[in-house]
């Protein structure tokens, strides 16, 4: 916001209250634009640069991204946690199945807690799905920041969104 009294212009509500101050006139530091206007102070809102709007709106479509990829994944009809820990230890199943051999199985709990038996070769499918629904996000994300980029109003920026 800034802030005009006869002929003077402040930037910040501290300055005006000593601009007024040095007319006798005391303010609260929490006082209303509606009560300013009526001492006779200007009140303008600055627009944001839309270059901030922008940089602002690519960080939130990064953030959509990043958490669609470790949401749990659905595979043979069972959903499969995806998050750090998850990863791990499906990596480390992967290891222990194949050195008892390609039919070896163990039970895995799913996201939904049901127990379900699963292969070395199930781990890797679930894995390749996730690199699937991966590129998917990631090319998403590209084409909603290249319209993010070229967008011209506030507006347009705030109508881009991941399509999935």
């Amino acid at each position: 916001k800034t802030y005009t009294y006869k002929a003077n212009s402040y930037d910040n509500l501290y300055d005006l209250a000593e601009g007024l101050g040095k007319d006798g006139v005391f303010i609260p530091l929490s006082i209303s634009d509606a009560d300013l206007e009526a001492l006779g102070v200007t009140v303008t809102h600055k627009e944001e640069p839309l270059e901030n709007i922008k940089q602002r709106k690519i960080i939130e479509l990064k953030y959509q991204r990043d958490t669609a990829e470790v949401e749990p994944i659905k595979y043979n009809n069972n959903i499969f946690d995806y998050d750090e820990k998850a990863r791990d230890r499906i990596n480390a199943a992967i290891i222990a199945l194949s050195l008892q051999g390609e039919d070896a199985s163990i039970d895995w709990t799913t996201a939904d807690n049901a127990d379900v038996k699963v292969t070395a070769k199930d781990l890797r499918k679930i894995i390749a799905n996730v690199a699937i629904r991966s590129n998917k996000l990631h090319t998403v994300y590209r084409l909603a920041k290249e319209k993010v980029e070229l967008a011209k109003t506030k507006e347009e920026v705030d109508k881009i969104t991941l399509e999935l």
